[in-house]
């Protein structure tokens, strides 16, 4: 039975069965992500490492004086900052991921120059502030607001930040099994990243999504296609509780309001595509169903339309 067990600045840890934990992030304080805990029996498991050392750190901390026991594998789900830049924190465990993610974790994450990453990340975050002061819209204006906060949190940190990659690599699928629990790792795909792992505990049938399932988010979405694919074809899994990336813990029916939101959009772009309109007044012209104008996300269901238009003009 879920319950709020202990609550940090970061995160709040919700306990889901004997030994699984789920740590869900604060909105605006520097974890961002959601995170999860495995104790396998004689170690444990992490899942994701939030968005910043200082959350990271919070995280191993709470982990480990919860069980009295030493982490022995991070598993990262995908490469975005908000999943990895913990990673440091974990520099002694088996970092795990795909050979894309750890690919993609060492092109777009590294940091040369941290002064002009500093200066680079102070303009974004101006750049932002102009927005939140310029925006009319209660939903987008909120959006941009935690963004600042996230941003804010991460350049705090940035002093201290260094890019862990993973040093445990695999293509599809992989198992580890403790003394007490068995978890399963599946890629099956690129949806909201080029390398989208999930965690699947097959006894206690709980899934650990990362970005593949959230809550109330326009998500950014990598191949709209693929992640409807992935989302249909984790609901052929036995699952009984869902951990998105961000957001509350859920059952399957996230994935179908997902499943829904992805198909609305492929087929109103297909229309679009099909009547020959141009991407600017298929944006303009798209009228939101009310069930998605609560929704939260930086840019909206803005991006999500260009991704889908512009995929579905190429293929």
């Amino acid at each position: 039975m879920e319950r709020v067990i202990v609550e940090t600045n970061y995160f709040t840890l919700h306990t889901l069965c004997d030994g699984v934990y789920a740590a869900i992030a604060k909105p605006g304080q520097g974890a961002w992500g959601n995170a999860g805990i495995i104790d396998l029996g004689d170690e444990l498991l992490v899942f994701d490492s939030l968005s910043t050392p200082s959350a990271g750190e919070e995280l191993r901390r709470q982990t480990e004086s919860l069980t009295g026991k030493k982490v022995k594998y991070v598993m990262n789900s995908h490469y975005h900052g908000d999943h990895v830049f913990g990673n440091q924190i974990f520099s002694d465990t088996t970092i795990i991921s795909t050979y894309v993610t750890e690919k993609l974790c060492k092109e777009k994450n590294k940091i040369e120059d941290y002064e002009k990453e500093k200066q680079d990340m102070k303009h974004y975050l101006l750049q932002l502030k102009n927005q939140i002061d310029s925006t009319e819209d209660t939903v987008i204006k909120g959006s941009l607001i935690n963004q600042y906060q996230e941003m804010s949190k991460v350049l705090d940190d940035l002093s201290r930040l260094q890019i862990v990659l993973p040093s445990m690599l695999f293509e599809e699928r992989l198992t580890i099994t403790g003394s007490d629990r068995t978890v399963e790792f599946y890629c099956l795909g690129g949806g909201h990243s080029p390398s989208d792992t999930l965690m699947y505990l097959p006894k206690e049938k709980i899934a650990f999504m990362g970005d593949l399932a959230t809550e109330d988010l326009h998500v950014p979405i990598y191949n709209p296609e693929e992640f409807l694919i992935i989302l249909k074809r984790v609901k052929q899994i036995d699952i009984n509780i869902i951990v998105p990336g961000h957001g509350n813990v859920a059952d399957l029916t996230l994935c179908d309001t997902l499943i829904d939101y992805l198909s609305f959009m492929i087929q109103r772009a297909k229309d679009a595509l099909q009547r020959k309109l141009s991407l600017e007044d298929f944006i303009s012209e798209f009228d939101l169903p009310k069930k998605y104008r609560e929704w939260k996300g930086v840019n909206g269901i803005k991006a999500n339309l260009t991704t889908i238009y512009t995929y579905l003009q190429k293929s």
